[in-house]
Parts: structure tokens; C-alpha cells; sequence
């Protein structure tokens, strides 16, 4: 199950995927009238707050544009299918399915990215192609009204008995973005988890599995864990009060708007090894048929500005716009320890789609509760 890199591939596929303007050529005011020329657009996101985000961009520009929320494993075939029939109804599109993006929308020709002239110097090079609105991630997580500190240090210790039916996942059979953590693991990440075996155990690590990451999903799946059916049930389990034997949990930064009220005790397993926890990307894409290219152009342009995605960081979310500070309402705090967080890496996002199988067989096959 060793993944392997697919970079020249991909490479040659989203050569011509970006559309790019000269930042000394580009005009914003010129973009805005051009759009307010066009027809209204709809955007597709997997989060409600899309409504929201639509209706500050009519009220800002003039230019109408609705959101509608499509789940993740929506959205794909929407817009295989409306691209087909040359129908288009989702003009932009915040993917909640960064590898079926990468394995699907871009190499059929089905959507494209945009960058800002505007925005461009403070988004990463690797995250314009595509375009990363936001990071979205998924945080191990402790109980703080009963541990003051993370009660582990190391990823492998929850494949020990102590922690035997005591950790909450939402279920990775259900989430495919799961799937596609373990194969980011395995391919880029696979040493640290060898290295973080032998720092637990005290001996390097040695498997028939095809992979150290392949090794550690194997005993996570065999000691019995809680797979749930949403981030907010895992922090749920996590972190409900009046506890004594409480769980560990991986779930959304999102969950943390509940920390306020006192509805759940969550806190960051800071200092975690290898990674504190892993980052899926919200990819901003337009679609290639869209009848109002620069209503979404200038939708895109508005997802990279504070004023447009300022009702997502306050979850958590993370903006591809470096220069964008975070929300001082966000409750988790995850920008201080964003670096240890595991990023994805869109090379191999072809490969994290082909893969998906393999990894979920391999935790159907081992999983007990």
C-alpha cells in the first residue's frame, strides 16, 4: 500500500487548470463593472455558511450571486453532470473532496482556478494550483475539564490498551477525507511515524504491512475505537462534562464554538507527535462552462479577503491569504500550532483518490468494538 509520488503527472495536468492575470494589468474596479454586466452565479460549499458569504458579496458589489450547501460527496457528480450537459448551475465551487478535485474536476476539464492579482503575493505558490481558500483541520483532542495537559505525547500510544475503546473518530468508511489522511501519511509522512513507533516503544518498528502508517492504522482500527458519524458526535465524546474516563478524538476545529457555553471541555493535544493533527484545503475552482466568468472571478477574489471569509476562521478555518490574521473569536486556537499540523499535498491527490479502497479495506478488515 507504499504510495508513490505522482508529481510530473500532475503537474502536466494542471498546466493549463489556473487561469493567471499580470497584477500590473489587472483592475479591479474594471472586473467588478464586467460583472455586474453578467447573469447571477450560484456556489456550491460544503458549509451552510455559503449562504452567508453570498449574500456579503451581493451587498459589497452590487453582483448577485446565491450559495447553496452541497456535501462533499455531492458536489462531484453535480458538477460532472452539469458540465455534460453544458447546464451549469454551480459557477463556483469551494470542494469539500480535495482528491476527487484533484482525480476528477481538474484533469476532465470541469473547473479552473483564478488567482487575484490582488491577493497573490500573500497566498503560497502551493497553494494556487488549485487555488486553497481555506485549510480546514481536524485536531486530536483531550477533555480539558479533566486533564490540565494532553494525556498522551505520541500517536502510537493510542493503539495501546489504555486507551482501548477510548478514542473517537468520525468514521473513516463514511468520511473519505480519512482515507485519504492515511495515504497522505504514508506517502509523505511515513519515517515520522516509523520514528514516533521506535521513540514510544524503544525498537525500530517492524511489520509485514506495506507501510509504518499502513502498521499504526492496523492497530487503531484493533483496539476498538468510536467511529463516528460527524466531528461534532467525536467531540462530543471527547469532551462532554462530568467525565472521569474520558475519551481522545480527532474532529473539526469547528467543534470548538462549543467551548463557550460550557456544552463540551475541548482542548489541543499540543506537542503531539508526529503531527498534532492534518488540514483538508477548501479548494476555490470556478467552473470552466460558467456564463459569468468574471462574477466568478470576482467571487474568488472576495473568498481571499478577510470581509469574505472572516464567518469561516472563526471556526477554525484557516485562509490560504497568509497576510488574513486569525479570527479573534476563533475558539480552538489552532493558528498557534498550525505548523505542526499535517498539510495536504496535492501531488499526490490522484494517488490519495486511487488508493481510497485499499485503505478502507484495511480498516473494515481490522476494526473491532
Amino acid at each position: 500500500m507504499k504510495t508513490t509520488t505522482l508529481a510530473a503527472t500532475l503537474a502536466l495536468t494542471l498546466a493549463g487548470a489556473v487561469q493567471a492575470a499580470d497584477s500590473n494589468d489587472f483592475d479591479l474596479n474594471a472586473l467588478i463593472e464586467a460583472a455586474r454586466q453578467e447573469a447571477p452565479i450560484t456556489v456550491y460549499a460544503p458549509s451552510g455558511k455559503i449562504v452567508e458569504t453570498a449574500k456579503n458579496f451581493t451587498e459589497k458589489y452590487g453582483v448577485q450571486a446565491t450559495g447553496n450547501k452541497v456535501s462533499s460527496s455531492a458536489q462531484v457528480e453535480m458538477l460532472i453532470r452539469e458540465y455534460r450537459a453544458s447546464n451549469i448551475r454551480g459557477d463556483v465551487v469551494i470542494t469539500g473532496d480535495a482528491s476527487a478535485t484533484m482525480a476528477q474536476l481538474v484533469p476532465m476539464g470541469v473547473v479552473e482556478s483564478w488567482v487575484s492579482p490582488v491577493v497573490a503575493e500573500s497566498i503560497p505558490e502551493n497553494a494556487k494550483n488549485p487555488l486553497i481558500v481555506y485549510g480546514d483541520p481536524a485536531v486530536w483532542t483531550y477533555n480539558s475539564e479533566v486533564h490540565d495537559t494532553c494525556p498522551i505525547s505520541n500517536i502510537w500510544e493510542l493503539t495501546d490498551e489504555n486507551w482501548q475503546r477510548k478514542v473517537a473518530i468520525p468514521d473513516p468508511l463514511n468520511k473519505a477525507a480519512y482515507l485519504d489522511w492515511f495515504n497522505q501519511l504514508a506517502a509523505h509522512h511515513d519515517d515520522a511515524v516509523a520514528e514516533a513507533y521506535e521513540v514510544h516503544y524503544g525498537k525500530p518498528l517492524e511489520t509485514n504491512e506495506a507501510s509504518a502508517t499502513a502498521a499504526w492504522v492496523k492497530a487503531l482500527a484493533q483496539n476498538s475505537p468510536l467511529p463516528t458519524d460527524s466531528d461534532s458526535a467525536a467531540g462530543d465524546a471527547v469532551g462532554a462534562p462530568g467525565q472521569k474516563d474520558t475519551f481522545m478524538g480527532l474532529m473539526s476545529t469547528a467543534k470548538y464554538r462549543d467551548v463557550a457555553s460550557g456544552k463540551v471541555h475541548l482542548a489541543i493535544c499540543e506537542g503531539l507527535e508526529p503531527f498534532v493533527g492534518w488540514s483538508t484545503p477548501g479548494y476555490g475552482v470556478m467552473s470552466t462552462k460558467t456564463e459569468s466568468p468574471n462574477t466568478a472571478k470576482l467571487f474568488l477574489h472576495f473568498l481571499m479577503t478577510e470581509e469574505g471569509i472572516s464567518n469561516q476562521t472563526v471556526d477554525g478555518k484557516v485562509s490560504g491569504n497568509q497576510a488574513i490574521a486569525p479570527h479573534p473569536k476563533e475558539a480552538s486556537g489552532v493558528q498557534k500550532i498550525y505548523k505542526h499540523v499535517l498539510q495536504y499535498n496535492a501531488e499526490t491527490g490522484l494517488d490519495d483518490f486511487d488508493h481510497r479502497q485499499d485503505w478502507a479495506d484495511l480498516w473494515r478488515i481490522n476494526f473491532s468494538r
